[in-house]
């Protein structure tokens, strides 16, 4: 027998064809509002038996194969994923000996009075406890993948028929054994959510021989003590100066929470098929250095969400780092990288060239996992994040020091306001914009370079002022940072960095500026790169004469601060064993710092705005207030050749592109074009252009494409939330994942399943 076939709703909607209801029961898929494939019950009688058995469906049994093959069809959610084979999410092919397993047989109990047209055979309590052991033993067997068991699947898939083994009642013990770890769970999935850490005392600190409850054995005991009767059973003959539940035991419990609550995310992302891959700066965590991962995908509701799903060891070796993130994605999380359409990197200072190697290694594997810029953080410190030039990883992070401390102190902002409003007296205009510009994150900015230099004179004249304040105004500690980072301030290296790194981010800054604007700015940014590269090229070619106008403008801001020109310390101390004394300070920050920083600049552009991500994002004319701007003369097909694959019928592109640009050249006088993906994902009639839907989700999903709608961007705010509240060593990566998914649902007694499975 030739492999059952699945066929797109839309495309069988667009030939007039009746639409195609899915029989299993419970399933309110249909063709007409489904990305799902359909596929007949196979011919083969023993096949399409089973089909019938697993369906538990009374009146297909009287029905000859033929009769089924038919008329019936069954979605693709009711078949295992390893059951299905494609080559895109639209060329769908079940494999030779599939059988449909995952089916919903009890949620028509919890409506008694609703009529089904699909009746199912009434369950027995030992086939509904088998329903749910297959749901365990899919948890389980994920379990054991990431601990790198070898043990065999073959218990944790459907049983053949004659082979079923009939699970035994619970004794009085199990049941008791179960409620108590789900009383456990219930206190760790707590203490996630409200970011409570499992240790409450530094034991180091404690007399010895002294005992003390963590956080973890401290709420066990309020619960017993508030009439918990499991607990209370289990341990009041336990001395209490013992631990309830070992470390072992907790890490073991909170691994599978953190397995539970992640898989509910992704298996929202495996059913939009494509996504993208995003990790924010490297955090500590325990001591430990780890990647936030966080991942884009477009759900049921045609939103555009970005979902923190975890985090990953950092390695300093960038090879085995590539490894193991692709390890984790794939094997560990479960993500067919296949579909994976975008990879974009937020690296702290130093992180960057390493990061790239990963994204390169993936591309390898997957050409189409395109690396971009991510739409959270701005170009330009993008670009002076990846400088290979320490100095400019040292001004970096001094910045973000001054910074910090500002934001700490209301009473530092406002001696600084103080300090600006006495700079800028003859320019109040001036002095009020860089006042506004203190009190945001001013370091994120397209600008920061230019904020910097404006305000670098104030900075220090007002942590001068603090650092040698005799009164007890200030705290030792804000006194103290004042002192060292005013030193900081007027290093004449430092001066020098800012200032180079001002004018040669200046000509990329409105680039990057319209990469984080709307649709129509991002279409034109990709339009002006050569511009700009055209520009940087010429800068680069005549280098001498540009470094010293910027040499000039930093030694006039040095003389301004009162700090002499100098070269480095360090430099000038090996120049002492050396012969060649003539080096300039001019032309050794040439040498060192302006020549490097553009010709990486340069380079860094070509390698992120490859063809392939430039040809992605003229396809963005698809959005009607695009192509109005381009009068409705556009042409996709060339840009979207790279998403064949991904198209329900590519075959009919061209006529359906020229069916879209025909309904908004000639839309009604009142109707406004649609100015983002999000608005035209949104429109009602968007499924009557299956593959412009297609196209547009796929785009949107780009790591570059900012995220319209800000409630579904609450994972990575969620995750700075965290980090920011809870000191690094206070940090689990599985309480985290806990806490930033606070909302998302969990299976107590799934969790409890697997622990016993897992750890008999």
């Amino acid at each position: 027998l030739p492999p059952a076939r699945g066929f797109k709703g839309a495309a069988a909607s667009s030939r007039g064809t009746m639409p195609n209801f899915c029989a299993a029961p419970n399933c309110t898929c249909k063709s007409t509002q489904s990305d799902l494939a359909f596929f007949r019950f196979p011919r083969d009688p023993v096949r399409c038996q089973r089909w019938v058995e697993n369906c538990r469906r009374a009146d297909l049994e009287g029905k000859t194969p033929d009769q089924l093959n038919k008329h019936y069809r069954l979605c693709a959610k009711h078949f295992e994923t390893s059951m299905i084979c494609r080559s895109s999410p639209y060329r769908t092919v079940l494999r030779d000996d599939a059988v449909p397993t995952i089916f919903d047989l009890t949620s028509h109990l919890n409506n008694p009075r609703s009529r089904h047209r699909k009746r199912i055979k009434e369950l027995s309590e030992d086939e509904i406890r088998m329903l749910k052991q297959q749901k365990i033993g899919e948890a389980f067997g994920r379990e054991q993948a990431t601990q790198g068991l070898n043990a065999s699947n073959e218990q944790n898939t459907v049983l053949e028929e004659g082979q079923e083994e009939k699970a035994t009642p619970l004794t009085l013990e199990e049941r008791e054994k179960k409620d108590y770890l789900k009383s456990l769970f219930e206190i760790l999935i707590l203490m996630g959510k409200q970011n409570i850490p499992l240790d409450g005392h530094n034991v180091d600190d404690l007399p010895e021989g002294i005992f003390t409850s963590d956080n973890f054995q401290a709420l066990l005991e309020y619960r017993i003590n508030a009439g918990d009767e499991v607990l209370r059973k289990r341990f009041e003959m336990t001395a209490v100066n013992l631990e309830y539940c070992s470390k072992t035991q907790q890490k073991q419990m909170l691994e599978i929470c953190e397995s539970c609550v992640r898989e509910e995310t992704l298996r929202e992302v495996r059913d939009s098929h494509f996504f993208s891959l995003v990790t924010d700066e490297v955090v500590d965590i325990a001591g430990e250095e780890h990647l936030p991962v966080l991942v884009r995908f477009v759900d049921d509701s045609h939103n555009l969400r970005e979902e923190f799903i975890g985090f990953l060891p950092y390695e300093a070796d960038p090879e085995i780092l590539a490894v193991k993130f692709h390890t984790t994605i794939t094997e560990e999380w479960g993500l067919n990288m296949e579909y994976c359409r975008g990879q974009a990197y937020i690296v702290s200072s130093g992180f960057a060239s390493k990061m790239k190697i990963v994204a390169t290694r993936l591309l390898e594997k997957y050409p189409q996992a395109v690396y971009t810029l991510c739409s959270s953080c701005a170009l330009n410190v993008w670009l002076a994040k990846s400088v290979p030039v320490v100095g400019v990883s040292i001004a970096l992070g001094t910045m973000e020091e001054v910074c910090c401390l500002f934001h700490q102190s209301p009473q530092l902002l406002v001696e600084l306001d103080n300090t600006i409003s006495v700079l800028f007296q003859d320019n109040e205009d001036k002095g009020n914009e860089l006042k506004q510009i203190c009190r945001s994150q001013w370091t994120g900015r397209h600008d920061t370079f230019e904020v910097l230099v404006d305000l670098v004179q104030a900075l220090v004249l007002c942590l001068d002022a603090v650092s040698s304040d005799s009164s007890v105004r200030w705290s030792n500690f804000i006194v103290g940072r004042a002192f060292v980072l005013s030193s900081a301030l007027t290093d004449f290296d430092f001066i020098v960095t800012i200032v180079i790194l001002k004018n040669v981010l200046s000509f990329t800054r409105a680039f990057g500026k319209n990469l984080q604007g709307q649709t129509i700015d991002v279409f034109f940014a990709a339009s002006s790169l050569t511009a700009v590269l055209h520009s940087l090229n010429e800068v680069m070619e005549n280098i001498e004469v540009y470094h010293e106008f910027w040499f000039e403008e930093a030694t006039n801001l040095a003389e301004k601060l009162d700090v002499k020109i100098k070269l480095p310390g360090k430099f000038r101390r090996a120049q002492q064993r050396s012969l060649d004394s003539e080096l300039t300070s001019e032309n050794y920050y040439k040498e060192i710092l302006s020549v490097p920083t553009v010709e990486h600049i340069i380079q860094e552009l070509k390698d992120i705005f490859s063809e392939q991500h430039l040809k992605a994002l003229k396809c963005l004319s698809l959005v009607p207030s695009v192509m109005g701007q381009l009068k409705f003369s556009t042409s996709e097909e060339h840009h979207a050749d790279m998403y064949k694959n991904d198209l329900p019928n590519p075959d009919t592109l061209s006529a359906e592109l020229h069916c879209w640009r025909i309904k908004w050249k000639h839309r009604g006088k009142d109707i406004e074009l649609p100015a983002s993906i999000y608005e035209v994902l949104h429109l009602p009639d968007i499924k009557f252009f299956p593959n412009v839907y297609a196209l547009l989700k796929v785009l949107c999903i780009l790591p570059v494409m900012k995220v319209e709608n800000e409630k579904y961007e609450m994972g990575r705010k969620r995750l700075k939330a965290y980090l920011k509240s809870t000191s690094a060593l206070s940090r689990s990566s599985n309480l985290a994942l806990l806490n930033i998914n606070f909302d998302i649902k969990h299976d107590l007694d799934l969790m409890v399943d697997t622990y016993i499975k897992l750890y008999p």
